[in-house]
């Protein structure tokens, strides 16, 4: 049977997605350092987090309470378990850590976040099976939460640019992110809002506010000047035109991008052609010699099981001769391997494989909000902290995306299940099947 949404749920379903939207906002807004006070930042991040996560598990009581019941069960279950298997890796390598009190800690962070995810989703996927017809939609929470906090630093950086601008090259280049975020990573969650937002130009008839947000996005992301965010943007842009069929939009689309591509293009990734600079590209930045004396001097020191959790080396910088020291990768994968050794980057690597593959097990809209979603993720995964790096909402974003694939609705219920609906939603009473 189904149980639709009534005229009456009208007020409980606006407060749910009032609620969600601000958990999510709360949740991705405490991966920022808002406070040059480390004991400030600390307390937004950690106990933050926790009130967070904690909320999470309030609104989905609230929605079991209102008028559902728990029948969700699993699917794809390879994709969450092997996420599983990398935390407990993760858990058990504080005993042979370099730096247990820092593995733990973000280890805990990790765990904070997977936790979220997990209510999260499953207060959507509950939504979606009792209050069919709904229009709360993870894309249009997360796309609003991306806007909000983009507004926040294109205001900030016409208010206070000493705090919301980073100098970087010498004081040449200033880039949008500050003390605040790194501006490679403010630029991935810019590609995030980009491949959400796209989905309300689908949806509402009214596009110019959505059309306004994504200007605003775009803005605050040409600032940051992120060569990988700026690709992943662009990607989306393509991905979707080659999905609509509605000629007028795809035009639309493309004749933007034609106008702004080459300027952006040259501005930011080629940086205004200048040949000191194109150089810095060849190597990204340095990056891929750091790689390589990771992995010709430090990973055959600890091969099989790595450093610990989030640990690269046995101090804490890995520095070679020729290379910058450094406390992480800039690649997700490397990360894992130096923290994990080759047992974790098997885990990894499976644990992708298997969330990649459950796509095409989900409907068409989900799909392409997925993917939509992981492009800029997961190409940020290859320059910064990325999927499997040090705490991040990037982290958070993936296993947003796991969730989404992992759960659905067995249609069992159980005599206590259907005493709680005849009491909650009695007009649905005779439809259950008993």
């Amino acid at each position: 049977m189904e149980f639709v949404a009534l005229p009456k749920d009208d007020l409980f379903l606006k407060k749910m997605n009032n609620y969600l939207f601000v958990i999510l906002f709360l949740m991705v807004a405490c991966f920022f350092t808002w406070s040059e006070n480390v004991n400030i930042t600390r307390g937004i991040k950690i106990v933050g987090r926790m009130g967070v996560m904690i909320s999470s598990i309030y609104i989905y009581k609230k929605i079991i309470k209102h008028g559902a019941v728990n029948t969700m069960g699993y699917k794809n279950s390879f994709s969450p378990l092997f996420y599983i298997g990398y935390l407990f890796l993760g858990l058990l390598s504080f005993m042979w850590s370099t730096n247990p009190g820092f593995s733990a800690l973000q280890w805990f962070m990790t765990f904070q976040s997977f936790v979220f995810a997990y209510f999260f989703i499953k207060s959507l996927k509950v939504l979606d099976t009792f209050y069919k017809g709904h229009t709360i939609r993870l894309y249009h929470l997360l796309g609003n939460t991306v806007f909000i906090l983009q507004l926040i630093f294109v205001i900030g950086m016409w208010v206070n640019p000493d705090i919301f601008f980073r100098l970087t090259n010498g004081g040449e280049e200033a880039r949008l992110g500050g003390t605040i975020m790194n501006p490679n990573e403010l630029g991935m969650l810019a590609g995030v809002g980009v491949a959400c937002l796209i989905f309300d130009l689908y949806r509402f008839e009214k596009k110019t506010w959505t059309i306004i947000k994504l200007l605003v996005i775009f803005y605050a992301l040409y600032m940051t000047g992120s060569r990988s965010s700026l690709i992943g943007a662009l990607l989306i842009i393509f991905f979707h035109i080659n999905q609509t069929k509605r000629q007028g939009l795809k035009l639309a689309i493309v004749g933007c991008v034609l106008m702004v591509a080459p300027f952006a293009i040259n501005q930011i990734i080629l940086k205004g052609g200048d040949k000191e600079r194109m150089e810095e590209i060849l190597t990204l930045t340095g990056r891929l010699p750091f790689w390589q004396a990771l992995i010709t001097e430090g990973l055959p020191r600890e091969p099989l099981l790595g450093f610990g959790y989030m640990r690269i080396d046995y101090k804490e910088f890995f520095q070679s001769v020729h290379t910058y020291p450094g406390k992480m990768t800039h690649n997700t994968f490397m990360q894992v391997l130096m923290n994990l050794g080759f047992i974790g980057l098997s885990v990894a690597l499976f644990q992708v494989f298997f969330t990649l593959k459950a796509f095409f097990t989900e409907d068409k809209e989900t799909r392409l909000m997925l993917i939509g979603i992981l492009i800029p993720v997961l190409i940020n995964s290859f320059t910064e902290f990325g999927i499997f790096g040090e705490s991040n909402y990037g982290i958070m974003f993936y296993q947003l995306i796991i969730f989404s694939v992992s759960f659905k609705n067995t249609e069992h219920l159980t005599r206590l299940q259907i005493i709680h609906l005849k009491k909650r939603r009695p007009e649905f009473y005779d439809a259950i099947p008993q």
